[in-house]
């Protein structure tokens, strides 16, 4: 990897975590006044949408078939991480699925990429080591302390263990699958994506007979975290077209930051001391990463 294509790699890679940390939390602001279902459905539906315009502005071939099934078989694994995201911070214990779910969706395309790409160098090894520490420290903090009665449900802290691996393989194998695509496409990949995923999503939501048509009083925060969330996705694509996988994917997955920064400025909630130290271990991470 050149000095110009890491950097490049970290570039996008930071503004994939920025705009994926303003998308969770615009996503968070929807869930207090809609069914989690009905965000996802609305944000993906707002996101294809989008996607399309600026498949068809760019005037963007149409990349190969195998491009499209691999780009529509990560939209799956993203949609399966995403659930089980979802129901592990509902039935177990959220301090341990929500870190175990952001540092399992890090390490894997890292473990991935040393394989196939080789070893990365001393400081960026270092680099990985203290952005996985620093996403554990933030979303550790940001999921919450345990309810008495979730610390006495072994049965369920279990379950939601269990869910919380599922969940952070489905987000690796996301950014594993993604990369793939051979085709420099960048738009249409992540159609066949997110068009497969929010598939999934209006079949598990029919099948629970959950709500899944989104509020007109929450459309428009809605509608935001769904263009965000576009921008996440395309920020990350081409972090991993201009460098190495891992790079891309770990430096994409400090985006529990930018959440909780905003938290803090938009809605005056106290930053922990442990998500401050988490934060500091981000910024010396990418330093160490970009050196």
């Amino acid at each position: 990897m050149t000095e110009g294509s890491g950097l490049a790699a970290i570039s996008f890679g930071l503004a994939a975590s920025l705009s994926w940390g303003t998308s969770d939390f615009s996503g968070g602001l929807a869930a207090k006044r809609a069914h989690i279902f009905a965000v996802m459905v609305g944000s993906y539906t707002m996101g294809l949408i989008l996607l399309f315009a600026l498949a068809m502005g760019r005037t963007e071939a149409m990349p190969a078939a195998r491009d499209l099934v691999w780009a529509g078989i990560a939209g799956l694994a993203g949609s399966v991480g995403l659930t089980a995201q979802y129901r592990a911070l509902a039935v177990g214990r959220m301090g341990i699925a929500a870190p175990i779910a952001a540092v399992l969706g890090a390490a894997v395309p890292v473990m991935f990429s040393a394989i196939t790409e080789g070893m990365p160098g001393t400081l960026q090894i270092a680099g990985f080591g203290v952005a996985l520490l620093g996403v554990w420290l933030i979303a550790r903090a940001q999921s919450g302390a345990d309810s008495a009665d979730q610390a006495s449900a072994q049965p369920d802290a279990r379950r939601g263990l269990g869910l919380a691996v599922i969940a952070g393989l489905g987000f690796g194998f996301f950014f594993i699958l993604i990369d793939r695509v051979s085709s420099e496409a960048i738009f249409w990949p992540l159609i066949a994506a997110r068009g497969t995923s929010l598939l999934m999503l209006l079949i598990i939501a029919q099948a629970s007979r959950s709500q899944w048509q989104p509020p007109r009083a929450a459309l428009p925060v809605i509608l935001l975290a769904g263009v965000l969330d576009v921008g996440g996705n395309t920020f990350f694509v081409l972090a991993a077209q201009s460098g190495r996988l891992d790079v891309a994917t770990v430096v994409s997955s400090l985006y529990p930051a930018m959440t909780v920064l905003l938290a803090r400025a938009m809605l005056k909630e106290e930053i922990a001391r442990v998500q401050g130290l988490g934060i500091m271990a981000a910024l010396v991470a990418i330093l160490l990463i970009a050196a």
